[in-house]
């Protein structure tokens, strides 16, 4: 168990409770903010919310780090990594492509900030500081485009039924089907090749 999941001192799991309440809170801040603006249901919100990435997975980054805050004997390497990756994807993907689309007020903003820039540096920050690098290896590159794949495979889906995408670039009612498993080709791309990155830095930052 110790070989899979090192120990964390104390500091590393305050600073991942940190990043799970920012997490969290900016979820919530993002649930109300929309409820308010669009005069919806909860449960109506909540559904509209669950169709995007940067929701679900800071959803995923505030269960992994409450784990982390609470098990001394530490979480997953790889699949920390991988949430990291995915949360910086998150953050990069929305200021170059999405951030110009609408702008939040009020609560909203700290919503946005929160989502999109906050915790992606959190992560990677706690990564940096705190995670067992040195564990990775290339055999965990699936584990990087894993939680991306399957979010891919569940919009696709929900799209064909409700007619409604979370993000341009994979809208099949503006792009052809060629553009968009295209656009997501490129996607996993960037993932794959981000999670070599991490592994190459896991090998030999702490030599």
């Amino acid at each position: 168990m110790s070989a899979m999941f090192p120990a964390l001192p104390r500091r590393a799991r305050l600073f991942a409770a940190v990043i799970s309440c920012v997490a969290v809170a900016s979820v919530v801040a993002q649930f109300y903010y929309l409820n308010d603006l669009r005069g919806q249901t909860y449960a109506e919100t909540a559904w509209d919310m669950a169709r995007f990435f940067t929701i679900l997975t800071n959803l995923l980054i505030a269960w992994t780090w409450t784990r982390a805050a609470l098990r001394r004997e530490g979480i997953h390497p790889p699949w920390v990594a991988s949430l990291t990756l995915a949360s910086l994807i998150v953050g990069a993907v929305y200021h170059l492509l999405l951030a110009h689309l609408i702008d939040f007020e009020g609560i909203g903003w700290f919503a946005d900030h929160g989502l999109h820039a906050v915790v992606p540096l959190a992560c990677l920050a706690w990564w940096i500081a705190f995670a067992p690098k040195r564990r990775l290896v290339y055999a965990d590159l699936p584990i990087f485009v894993l939680w991306p794949s399957i979010y891919m495979a569940y919009v696709l889906a929900r799209g064909s039924v409700e007619g409604r995408y979370p993000y341009p670039f994979m809208d099949l009612t503006d792009l052809s089907q060629a553009a968009v498993a295209t656009n997501l080709a490129g996607l996993t791309l960037v993932l794959l090749i981000g999670g070599v990155i991490f592994i190459m830095i896991g090998r030999y930052a702490d030599r």
